[in-house]
């Protein structure tokens, strides 16, 4: 009978911490930030620095409250166990992801395989908190130098929340709020007592995130634009250079406010592809202007621009292979076959180079077939020979393929162009030996 009663006694306890737990006690923290407010505008309080710390410690705590028992990867049992029951739960997808939604009164959290992955925050306990908070200790700081240490302690967990707050608007898929939120962070983070300069980052996520959102929220271009624009104000350029791909669709976006920005569109790809001439992204950008965009440009001036480029620096695997792109949206497969002849001779140990080579015979090849396709003979001797023709550029092909295939033996993609040569050209000796051995790689392959 002890034993029940003890057994008793501790689901007693556990249920009780849980249910405390869920609360928000708003009324509470609202006390406090009143109570805050009253001290600022007290004459002997309001030059004191402690006043202004524990404003930031007050209305930090006020930010927080609605998530601060929440944590991506917390497993259900203890979400349950800190925020109680939900008050409903469902099914709901955010970004082609489904989640299981598990609704609480100041947040709604998004299950998946029984774990926390994200959250969005429905309801504030005061909004603005945070900006308030970090004005707060700022001012803190201006009464008082000697307050650095708390100062900085303070802005560190406002970085993070706001860090945090950009990290699971993301993953739900609410990019307005995630830019917001590292933009929040960069700039608390730029402030001189926390030491550290920062690289522009996360102001590039915000535009980046902009961008993104810009699809359903035209303004939110407008303000994409502003933060990759100081991104590379700062220096910031991710390791591909797509920076200057998302300032171009900010500014292409908004081109039925002003037309100016179709141009400010075009510098942006071409200030981006001078420096990143291998950028698909941008590359593929510039061709839309400039086939879509009456008054851009003609496209071979994208040519003459790589050609200069070139002259300068004629051994840059880079330019041939950012050429032997462009070429290829041209639909010129010969200029691009001759681009990456060059890249696999300059750089031979690139897979890459050899794997387009292949490629883009293979495109050939398909172009000069669809023309006898389309063409009317009177002779098949005729045809006999145009079709040969064209497996000969199929054979070229070949090579390329096979020394893509040597430098990674794992290429889904190379053993299937492989296999698919090997069966058009099976007429030729040998070839339905290497089709077997090729489609059999190819199988294996997929199925790892």
């Amino acid at each position: 009978m002890k034993r029940m009663i003890l057994v008793a006694l501790a689901a007693v306890l556990l249920a009780v911490p849980a249910a405390e737990a869920q609360k928000v006690n708003k009324s509470s923290i609202v006390a406090k930030l009143q109570k805050s407010d009253a001290d600022i505008n007290d004459a002997k309080k309001s030059v004191k620095a402690a006043t202004w710390v524990n404003r930031g410690k007050a209305y930090y705590e006020a930010a927080v409250a609605p998530t601060k028992d929440v944590f991506v990867g917390m497993e259900t049992m203890m979400l349950k166990l800190t925020c109680g029951e939900p008050q409903s739960q469902g099914q709901e997808t955010l970004a082609g992801v489904a989640y299981e939604s598990w609704v609480y009164p100041f947040v709604t959290v998004y299950v998946k395989d029984g774990k926390v992955a994200t959250w969005t925050e429905t309801q504030t306990v005061y909004q603005g908190a945070g900006k308030v908070a970090v004005e707060a200790y700022l001012k803190a700081l201006e009464i008082d130098a000697k307050q650095a240490e708390k100062v900085k302690e303070g802005l560190q967990q406002l970085a993070n929340f706001y860090s945090q707050l950009g990290n699971t608007s993301l993953d739900a898929a609410r990019y307005a709020d995630a830019a917001e939120g590292y933009l929040a962070a960069h700039e608390i983070l730029s402030n001189p007592v926390m030491g550290e300069e920062q690289d522009g980052t996360l102001v590039y996520y915000a535009g980046y995130l902009r961008t993104m959102d810009g699809a359903k929220n035209p303004e939110s271009f407008v303000k994409g634009a502003k933060h990759l624009e100081d991104a590379l104000a700062m220096n910031y350029a991710d390791e591909e250079g797509n920076i200057y791909y998302y300032l171009f669709h900010c500014y292409y976006g908004q081109k039925e406010a002003d037309k100016a920005n179709v141009m400010k569109a075009k510098d942006a790809l071409l200030a981006g592809i001078e420096k990143f001439p291998k950028n698909e992204r941008i590359l593929e950008g510039l061709m839309q202007l400039y086939t879509a965009e009456e008054g851009v440009g003609d496209p071979q001036d994208l040519v003459a621009m790589l050609d200069a480029q070139l002259a300068e620096n004629p051994e840059s695997v880079d330019l041939w292979f950012g050429r032997g792109r462009l070429f290829y949206a041209l639909k010129d497969f010969d200029k691009s076959v001759e681009s990456f002849q060059k890249v696999a001779e300059l750089k031979p140990e690139l897979y890459e180079g050899w794997f387009y080579l292949g490629l883009f015979y293979t495109l050939k090849g398909d172009q000069q077939n669809q023309i006898i396709n389309d063409k009317q003979y009177t002779s098949q001797a005729a045809y006999d020979a145009d079709l040969e023709a064209v497996n000969d550029i199929y054979r070229q092909a070949l090579p390329a393929f096979e020394k893509a295939l040597e430098i990674n033996p794992n290429s889904v993609d190379t053993l299937e162009s492989l296999k698919a040569i090997c069966f058009r050209l099976r007429d030729d000796e040998g070839m339905m030996d290497k089709y077997n051995k090729y489609n059999a790689a190819w199988q294996a392959a997929k199925a790892q």
